[in-house]
């Protein structure tokens, strides 16, 4: 028996590939082919329909990288086909093992209508009337405007290409011409081929001992022997009839229930430039909205309001097509978001808007309240996220990506997930392991075998589609999901909408199991330093808005001051775009980075403009002569006001003392903090006063730059291997060391082919050293690391994340604590004995690691060293060549003595700057609130345009708080509101004043009228 398995399976596919799928079309005519190739950037659609043509043919070349080629099909469909079914063929050269990251194409009508994409796996046009019937003799003419993108994924090895970037791309054809014909479908034999397809497949996953399997064969069998190889088209119903019976055995009463959803993930930037993805977009959708004519059982789910935005305003003829079906109910906006954004990095405002501006364009655009969160391809997962999903009036979650994981294994499907504040929301993380599923038995089966709840719950979802530009889902695809809607020996599978999957999921397992805390991506953890600048951008932008937003409302409600609504909408945008899991994380190609660069540098003057005006309204004349210091800083100290502004003369400093240490170096003195700095450059001594004692390890040195070899086993600009720690240098040779006139010390190094500059300074009066980076980086796989050993025995860290911190044991107990080697932090990591702790804060870092070691009793200086290293900087090839060269400049600062508190403050404190401006009268708080515990996240006008004054802040500590929010304004109603600014209920206001109660990382939004 086992060789007659083996037999029949080498049988049907020879049989299937030489044989059938051939006679799928066994009549074609070639079309006449012209073309025009755009010489530069790509043209409005109306243009290159309008562009002159010149003859091309089948074999011809086309397409430097990232050109587009218009090319025009011709002829006409031959009066003996009458009657049947006709399509035309359009391969521009695809490689069909890699649907998208290739060449693509959108077909066009002569007078400019969308038909469809062209894909690796979609390369057919329809011909004719509904179902592709022809009469016979009608002229055919359309249009293809074709792109030329570059394969630059080489998965074995990943090899660095200058392909990643029009500027340095060569300009020979990439591709040719493979065919352009009128072809007949014999739909008969289609069919005979998704029937062989999918039984074949369901019987290679069913044990050998299975009757159902041996059922299967014979049924394959009997249809192999019924057809001609030389009357394929003739004797494919016979063949089907033969298969029928097995085709029709129901499914067993507890079979497992996928919910296939239709989708194209589409990475609003990677391995192409921002304005290819609109094309992808485009290609994608128009493939889509033609099958849902097709397919009434048909539904389609797209995320990212960008996306949606992008072909609004590109291609309106296609967005004309999937408004009609968005209102239809069959092409359903998910996610909520405005782009699949990183969720690691993104600031707690940035993190809160992408809610905001996603959900905000689906309501406003369709009339839609999305309520699923759909990120499946995002690096890992902040704990802050459930709260904002609730928040955003959303209430379900899903993601594929901790499929990836290289340690654990995650141990649910659906769950329950409880993030830093207690909320909770229902999530699904999909058995299937792909967000590009096919449906094929493989991953049928897969998702079967794999579904962690079996027991509980029975069913799960499955996204179905070719992404990145592979045209989405496939009629393929849906004749598989029709044979496995109800077929013995698999799950049952079904085409519905996410919100019909999550509402009977969420019925039938409502008690489902707890996950608390981030969901950890283990593997790309470089994607926390990879690109600095862009990071660097993200940070600035970041900070600059919060300024932008809270200096034009003070403004406008003490001076008059225009809120410039539409600019600060335009940058959010942009900013929020920029945080797509692909450009934050720095894992797109040189053209992505070297644009968001410039977007970085255009949207910082801008806010700087802004920012600049509203403190000039403030100022007013600057008559008096004097200066006044705006701090736009969350609070003060000791419930000193924020968001204020007083004159620069009301502010007094200690003086610092500087000189030379002893044996070499130079000692630092501002009163709370004494620093020594040694001969290498290290700083060897921070000496607390207060607490009367050393902050820096015994023997040790902190702000100790370490380089790395770095070259992780497969993703390079995402990966960090734990390997790379087994070999260090550390970098403690001087090149100049020297004092300088403000009291710093400067230390100059050279390694490699780099050079780096630091300043070391302790502030007047402050308790704090802080670190000024300089690093022109020419290095290549190397990793750079800022380590601060310390004297200090903590168990666990406190990295902020959005709108709180997180806790992550400094140990490595267990695989999944080991697997933390490398984490995420904002702006500070905090550790802390009972009573006495240490922060480090940072302008513009993300990756971070910690470790201990245990000091041997016999030296004398027994204790526990744990050290924090801060990741300054990497230099991957792939996929961008020259990732990080250049000069980069950090700022970071060791802050002894720290609750988590100081933590909060000096983390916003090194990222929003005190500003100078002509002016002597005071200006008073917008908003001031009573308890540094409880911080202001931002201070803005609504969003309507209405005038009230929207303020929302955050639980900081991780304990209960009261405070007092007091407006500087006459205040009328006030209302608790969601992230959109929509009212949840009223507060009352007294004297003036509202009175708060938070929970732990709560967060609350207010929308205070003026009275």
């Amino acid at each position: 028996m086992h060789n007659d398995r083996a037999l029949t399976e080498a049988r049907l596919k020879r049989v299937l590939e030489e044989r059938i799928r051939p006679a799928v079309y066994p009549e074609s005519v070639p079309l006449a082919v012209s073309v025009w190739h755009a010489p530069g950037e790509p043209v409005p659609v109306a243009e290159g329909l309008a562009a002159a043509r010149t003859p091309t043919e089948v074999g011809a070349e086309w397409g430097p990288p990232w050109g587009t080629s218009w090319f025009t099909v011709a002829g006409r469909v031959p009066r003996e086909w009458a009657g049947r079914t006709v399509e035309a063929l359009l391969d521009l050269g695809f490689d069909e093992n890699m649907p998208g990251f290739q060449c693509e194409g959108l077909v066009y009508r002569p007078d400019g209508s969308p038909v469809k994409g062209l894909n690796p796996r979609n390369q057919w046009v329809r011909i004719g009337g509904p179902g592709g019937t022809v009469a016979g003799g009608e002229e055919v003419l359309l249009h293809i405007e074709a792109s030329a993108n570059p394969v630059i994924l080489d998965y074995v090895p990943f090899r660095p290409t200058e392909l990643g970037d029009r500027e340095t791309a060569d300009r020979a054809p990439r591709y040719r011409l493979a065919r352009m014909d009128l072809a007949v479908l014999d739909r008969t034999v289609w069919e005979l081929v998704q029937d062989l397809e999918v039984l074949g497949e369901l019987m290679a996953e069913l044990s050998l001992d299975s009757p159902r399997r041996w059922e299967i064969l014979r049924a394959v069998e009997r249809a192999l022997d019924a057809v001609d190889l030389q009357d394929v088209g003739g004797t494919a119903a016979r063949a089907r009839e033969e298969l029928a019976p097995a085709l029709a055995a129901p499914a067993h009463a507890s079979a497992h229930r996928i919910s296939a959803v239709g989708h194209a993930h589409i990475d609003s930037a990677w391995l192409w430039p921002l304005r290819e993805t609109v094309r992808k977009v485009a290609r994608t959708t128009a493939n889509m909205t033609a099958l849902l004519e097709d397919e009434p059982e048909f539904v389609y789910a797209m995320s990212q309001a960008q996306q949606f935005a992008w072909i609004k305003e590109h291609r309106p003829e296609v967005y004309a097509r999937v408004k009609k079906a968005v209102a239809e109910g069959r092409f359903v906006p998910v996610g909520g978001m405005w782009v699949e954004s990183d969720t690691n990095m993104p600031g707690s405002e940035a993190l809160a808007r992408q809610f905001v501006h996603g959900k905000r364009f689906f309501l406003e655009e369709f009339g839609i309240e999305t309520e699923e969160v759909w990120l499946p391809d995002t690096f890992g997962y902040s704990a802050a996220l459930p709260q904002l999903v609730r928040l955003a009036g959303a209430k379900w979650f899903l993601t594929q990506k901790i499929s990836w994981s290289r340690t654990n294994k995650f141990p649910h499907h659906t769950f329950w997930w409880e993030g830093l504040d207690g909320t909770r929301v229902f999530t699904h993380f999909p058995p299937i392991d792909t967000y590009n599923s096919r449906l094929s038995g493989e991953e049928v089966a897969h998702a079967v075998r794999n579904f962690q709840e079996k027991g509980g719950a029975t069913r799960s979802l499955a996204p179905t589609g070719w992404g990145d530009g592979g045209g989405g889902t496939t009629r393929e695809m849906l004749a598989r999901a029709k044979r496995l809607a109800d077929l013995e020996g698999s799950a049952r599978v079904i085409f519905e909408k996410p919100s019909a999957f999550f509402e009977k999921a969420h019925a039938e397992y409502a008690q489902a199991p707890v996950w608390v805390g981030e969901l950890y991506l283990e593997l790309h953890r470089a994607t926390l330093t990879s690109q600095a600048r862009t990071k660097q951008g993200n940070r600035r932008a970041e900070h600059l808005l919060r300024e932008a937003e809270l200096w034009a409302a003070t403004a406008a409600v003490r001076a008059g001051f225009a809120y410039p609504y539409e600019r600060l909408d335009r940058i959010w945008k942009t900013v929020l775009l920029h945080q797509f899991h692909d450009i934050l994380p720095g894992t797109s190609i040189a053209w992505v980075h070297r644009e968001a660069a410039a977007t970085y540098a255009a949207v910082a003057a801008e806010l700087e403009e802004i920012v600049g005006g509203a403190l000039a309204a403030l100022a007013g004349d600057g008559a008096g002569g004097g200066t006044l210091l705006f701090n736009a800083a969350p609070h003060g100290r000791g419930g000193a006001p924020a968001h204020a502004a007083c004159p620069v003369a009301d502010r007094a400093a200690e003086p610092v003392t500087a000189g030379p240490r002893e044996g070499g170096g130079f000692v630092l003195d501002n009163g709370p903090l004494r620093a020594e700095v040694d001969g290498r450059g290290l700083v060897v001594s921070v000496y607390d006063r207060e607490a009367e004692r050393e902050t820096v390890a015994p023997g040790a040195a902190a702000n100790l730059l370490q380089l790395h070899q770095d070259f992780p086993n497969m993703w390079d600009a995402w990966d960090v291997d734990l390997f790379y720690r087994n070999t260090v240098t550390d970098l403690t040779d001087v090149a100049s060391l020297e004092l300088t006139d403000e009291g710093a010390v400067r230390v100059v190094r050279a390694f490699g082919s780099s050079r780096v500059e630091q300043l070391i300074s302790l502030p007047a009066g402050a308790r704090r050293l802080d670190v000024t980076t300089v690093v022109d980086w020419h290095e290549t796989e190397k990793f750079l690391k800022a380590a601060f050993p310390l004297d200090l025995h903590a168990d666990r860290t406190a990295a902020e994340t959005q709108f709180g911190h997180l806790y992550r044991p400094t140990h490595t107990n267990t695989s999944w604590d080991a697997a933390k080697f490398e984490a995420c932090a904002h702006r500070f990591v905090h550790l802390e004995e009972p009573g006495w702790g240490v922060a480090v804060v940072n302008d513009s870092t993300y990756g971070y690691d910690v470790t201990r070691t245990v000091r041997d009793a016999a030296s004398g200086a027994a204790g526990t060293t744990t050290t924090v290293r801060l990741s300054l900087l990497r230099a991957p090839r792939f996929p961008d060549p020259h990732t990080d060269q250049g000069v980069h400049r950090f700022r970071y600062a060791l802050v002894p003595n720290a609750s988590v508190g100081d933590a909060v403050r000096e983390g916003y404190r090194i990222n929003l700057p005190e500003r100078r401006v002509a002016g002597s009268a005071a200006v008073a708080p917008l908003v001031r609130v009573d308890d540094d515990a409880v911080v202001v996240s931002a201070v803005k006008l609504a969003d309507d345009g209405g005038g009230d004054v929207v303020v929302r802040l955050y639980e900081s500590l991780g304990g209960r708080a009261r405070a007092v929010l007091t407006p500087g304004f006459a205040p009328g109603a006030v209302s608790v509101c969601d992230l959109l600014e929509r009212p949840l209920g009223t507060v009352a206001a007294e004297d003036g004043r509202v009175s708060l109660a938070l929970r732990p990382f709560e967060i609350v939004t207010l929308r205070i009228a003026r009275a």
